[in-house]
C-alpha cells in the first residue's frame, strides 16, 4: 500500500461507516451464514442512524482509512467496553470493530488503524482493554496476541439465529 490516510470519523461520515461495515463484514464472513441471518445482523449493526448516533457518543470513536485517493478501505472502532466477562470494569474500554477490505489487509494498514485506537485509549487511561474475535479468526487472534492480548473468556455472539463462539482478549495493564 502507497500512502494510508487515518482520519477520525464524525457524524457526516455515518453513510460511507455504514457501508464500509456492512461491505468488509460482508466480504469477510458472509459466506458464513445463512442469508436471512446476514441481513439480519447488517440491518441492526450498520443501520446509518445508529451508525451516526455511536459517531455523535463521546465516550466512542472511530476511524476511517483511505487511500491517496481518498477511497475507504478500512475503519475501526472503540468505546466502552460491553463484553460479557466478569472482569470488565466501568472503565474498561473495548475495541468493537477493526475491518479492512481485503486488499488492503495484509499491508500494515491494520496496524496503523489499531495504534490510533490505542492512541485514543490511552488518553481515557482505561484499566484494561478488551476485543471479541471470532474463535476462528486465527489472522486475528495472532495479531492481538503480538500486542499482549491474552485469551480469559468465550461468549456467544447471535448473528440473526446463528451464533458463533468468539473469544473475550484482554490486555492488561493497558498502557
Amino acid at each position: 500500500m502507497t500512502q494510508l490516510i487515518l482520519r477520525r470519523a464524525g457524524a457526516g461520515d455515518a453513510a460511507l461507516l455504514a457501508r464500509l461495515g456492512r461491505e468488509t463484514f460482508i466480504e469477510t464472513f458472509g459466506h458464513l451464514y445463512p442469508p436471512e441471518d446476514l441481513e439480519a445482523y447488517l440491518a441492526s449493526a450498520y443501520e446509518p442512524k445508529a451508525t451516526r448516533r455511536s459517531l455523535e457518543d463521546s465516550s466512542e470513536a472511530s476511524w476511517i482509512a483511505e487511500t491517496a485517493a481518498g477511497t475507504a478501505i478500512g475503519y475501526a472502532t472503540a468505546g466502552p467496553c460491553g463484553l460479557p466477562h466478569p472482569e470488565v470494569g466501568v472503565r474498561a474500554l473495548e475495541l468493537k470493530r477493526i475491518y479492512l477490505a481485503g486488499p488492503a489487509q495484509g499491508a500494515g494498514a491494520g496496524g496503523q488503524l489499531f495504534d490510533a485506537v490505542l492512541d485514543w485509549m490511552a488518553t481515557q487511561a482505561p484499566p484494561d482493554i478488551w476485543i471479541g474475535v471470532w474463535s476462528e479468526n486465527f489472522g486475528a487472534q495472532r495479531f492481538y496476541a503480538r500486542r499482549g492480548f491474552e485469551k480469559v473468556g468465550e461468549y456467544g455472539f447471535p448473528v440473526g439465529q446463528t451464533v458463533d463462539r468468539e473469544f473475550i482478549l484482554r490486555r492488561r495493564p493497558a498502557f
